[in-house]
């Protein structure tokens, strides 16, 4: 069996909205890889947290929540996005709303619920490869990753898509909120004290503005098999 730290990694970080989740879904696919959703776990703890009825502010029960708490991914069986199992129960639809994604950035800054889910993301580590998403993968979590990618875009572009995503789940939101709520999130990722979200060291930035997915995966792969 392969040490963990010669099993390679490739790590995608950026903002919300910036396409990282689909891009490191058809990278690992074409590799062959393990794929670490990181930010499917927050989503999952905050999720796990208030199905407990835990207050989010409460650092204390939202860390031991993160040490107990049992997630899963498993692939779909029609081939489509990957399922989030929390305790057992398929989340992955309550996952993706923007109440879950606020869950998730409001306990990110808890540095001991993020310690904890250091060694569940360390985990994920195993042959032939890892592709991992989310926000400090590159800087904090994988800092000896082979190739290193950040993906961004405007935030007018990410509250479009985010619309259209949800729109397409029969969610009612608007472009407006959106994007208000992507912008604070921006915010609040960047200047965090804990992991801020910005480039790893070394790492190749792609602005995916107006920019098609094939596009970007192509982007990727120039670096991965020059």
């Amino acid at each position: 069996m392969a040490h963990p730290a010669a099993v390679p990694v490739l790590t995608i970080d950026g903002p919300s909205g910036s396409g990282k989740g689909t891009i490191s879904r058809l990278v690992a696919e074409r590799l062959g890889w393990r794929l670490l959703d990181s930010g499917a776990l927050y989503r999952a703890v905050g999720y796990a947290a208030g199905e407990e009825g835990i207050d989010l502010s409460d650092a204390e029960a939202v860390t031991r929540c993160a040490r107990t708490v049992k997630i899963r991914f498993q692939p779909s069986a029609d081939g489509g996005e990957t399922r989030v199992l929390v305790n057992g129960h398929d989340a992955t639809d309550e996952l993706r709303t923007e109440t879950a994604g606020a869950a998730a950035s409001a306990i990110a800054v808890i540095p001991s619920v993020r310690e904890a889910l250091v060694d569940l993301q360390h985990a994920f580590r195993k042959a032939p490869g890892l592709v991992a998403d989310g926000r400090d993968m590159g800087t904090v979590i994988f800092p000896d990753a082979a190739h290193k990618f950040f993906l961004t875009a405007s935030a007018a572009e990410r509250a479009k898509r985010r619309y259209k995503q949800l729109k397409d789940k029969g969610l009612s939101v608007t472009l407006a909120t959106l994007q208000r709520e992507i912008e604070a999130r921006d915010e609040r990722d960047a200047s965090r004290p804990v992991a801020p979200l910005k480039p790893a060291e070394g790492a190749v930035v792609i602005d995916t503005t107006g920019m098609p997915i094939d596009e970007v995966v192509a982007k990727v792969f120039a670096v991965v098999r020059p």
